[in-house]
């Protein structure tokens, strides 16, 4: 008997009558909500200039979206968008008939490039407009806003059903109705977003508490490393997400996910080892 474990089959949005209000998608709008008030108060600590968080919210918000459909539809999911084409920037698909199917598919890894490339085309366009005009200051400030928008994706997920994780095999775990099953499974988006939740409350305290943002890269650094070691190991207690591994999957028994993490993590230590050897070339707040 699975006396420990959650039975899990929440609805999926609030029915309005005309229209549901998916769950998910106000995960994410509760993520940028945090991250522009964030924001906002780092503006003021600052003093830069807060007419720039508009245009600011509207480049994250984008690059991010494109960023993680484009990741899912590259890294996890070619083999089938190579021959639906349409259906990568499209919320329903032609064949064999049409239904309307949302945007299922994001991917943390291409969401980090694509807020990367948004971030930088901020900067270039706006610059002769803010009081800080290195990049990398805008960097260790951005990455404030993430690891809070990330748990709330990741409840999001739990939501939904998706990103589960594999059976405990024991009598506790979470029990996934939507999956026609009665095997409890490690709730690896609650995992995921305590761990992310942790790594929010560090990056805070080292930026309101500590000399760390003093110095160019420091900060990005550090939460870039410990945001992809820890997805590298939770992935772990995770069910691949894609059905025909690599050769390269095969030979290290690592998933697409774990293999993306490691050159991530490998950049945020490279450049923590690159802030510490500035020292001398750090910026007066």
């Amino acid at each position: 008997m699975n006396i420990l474990a959650l039975v899990w089959n929440p609805k999926l949005g609030l029915d309005l009558g005309f229209i549901t209000i998916r769950y998910y998608s106000l995960m994410y709008v509760l993520g940028f909500i945090a991250g522009y008030y964030i924001m906002k108060k780092v503006f003021r600590r600052e003093g830069e200039n807060e007419e720039l968080l508009d245009p600011l919210l509207v480049y994250i918000a984008v690059g991010l979206i494109i960023g993680a459909r484009l990741g899912h539809v590259f890294f996890y999911d070619w083999p089938y968008f190579k021959h639906h084409i349409s259906e990568i920037f499209l919320p329903f698909r032609l064949e064999p008939r049409f239904e309307f199917t949302g945007f299922q598919g994001l991917a943390s890894h291409g969401a980090t490039i694509g807020i990367a490339i948004a971030a930088f085309l901020f900067w270039r366009k706006y610059k002769h407009q803010i009081r800080h005009k290195d990049f990398v200051w805008w960097v260790d400030r951005l990455i404030l806003t993430i690891p809070f928008g990330g748990a709330m994706i990741r409840i999001g997920n739990l939501i939904n059903s998706e990103i589960i994780g594999k059976p405990t095999g024991s009598s506790w775990g979470i029990i996934y109705q939507s999956l026609g099953e009665n095997i409890p499974r490690h709730p690896t988006q609650l995992y995921e977003a305590g761990a992310y939740l942790l790594l929010f409350v560090l990056v805070m305290y080292l930026y309101w508490k500590t000399e760390v943002p003093h110095y160019r890269g420091l900060l990005f650094g550090i939460f870039f490393t410990l945001l992809w070691v820890i997805r590298f190991f939770i992935e772990f207690w995770k069910i691949t997400q894609r059905d025909e591994p690599t050769v390269l999957m095969k030979i290290t028994g690592l998933n697409t996910g774990q293999l993306l993490s490691i050159p991530f993590a490998l950049v945020g230590l490279a450049v923590v080892i690159w802030s510490l050897k500035n020292k001398s070339e750090h910026l007066k707040a």
